[in-house]
């Protein structure tokens, strides 16, 4: 519930079902990375049944519940997400030999085509600071490293498919409002906040709860909400 007045409201989560009950089954694309990890923990500790996909299960023995399936295929995203309540995509690709402008838009492209068809709505996705605006209105892009721009600029891409594509989904993008706190620990609260700023940081377990809020009580849609 909001607690705070300014430009930052500051939320704590109660767990109160709202968007789906609880016992629901989610899915959870991406789920070997740090977001998806903790997306998958936060869901089954609220008491969700959680199906994890990841690309090769051999790499994530100690993922529970964990399936193959490729996010940018239409057709794995219908069949991996039918018979579940909402979506949770964190996937990603980054280093060499990998292209990200065909993950990331085929991802979406794949995601808005195939959720709807599994009778899926809700899709919470996992975003980046990078594609918000500063406090003085500039594009935080305009000061990420020159090697970083190729995929700040994928997800954008991503991003503009969500909004020109993703007419019969009941999406949100999600993105830190800065940075990841790697060793951050749960605190049981966040911020929402408009503007991007590199310096604040956010713990991977409260951005989950960002995340499993926003399926359980959806407050945001078709937007690009920044957590902190």
């Amino acid at each position: 519930m909001p607690e705070g007045t300014g430009p930052l409201a500051t939320f704590q989560s109660i767990g109160t079902p709202g968007g789906i009950p609880t016992m629901s089954k989610i899915v959870i694309f991406g789920a070997g990375g740090r977001a998806g990890r903790q997306a998958a923990a936060e869901a089954r500790r609220r008491g969700h049944e959680v199906t994890a996909v990841v690309r090769d299960p051999a790499r994530y023995r100690d993922v529970a519940d964990v399936v193959a399936g490729d996010v940018t295929n239409a057709a794995d995203v219908a069949a991996l997400a039918a018979g579940h309540d909402a979506a949770i995509n964190a996937a990603a690709v980054y280093g060499e030999g990998t292209d990200p402008d065909a993950f990331f838009t085929g991802a979406a492209h794949a995601l808005v085509t195939g959720l709807p068809q599994s009778g899926v709505d809700r899709l919470v996705a996992v975003g980046l600071s990078a594609l918000l605006p500063a406090a003085d209105g500039t594009p935080v892009l305009d000061s990420i490293p020159a090697e970083f721009r190729p995929f700040c600029l994928a997800h954008a891409a991503g991003l503009e498919v969500l909004r020109t594509e993703g007419a019969g989904l009941d999406w949100v993008y999600v993105s830190p409002v800065g940075d990841f706190d790697h060793d951050g620990e749960r605190t049981g609260r966040y911020e929402i906040g408009g503007h991007g700023d590199l310096a604040v940081k956010i713990s991977y377990a409260d951005f989950a709860i960002a995340l499993l809020d926003e399926i359980e009580n959806p407050r945001h849609r078709s937007v690009h909400l920044a957590v902190a």
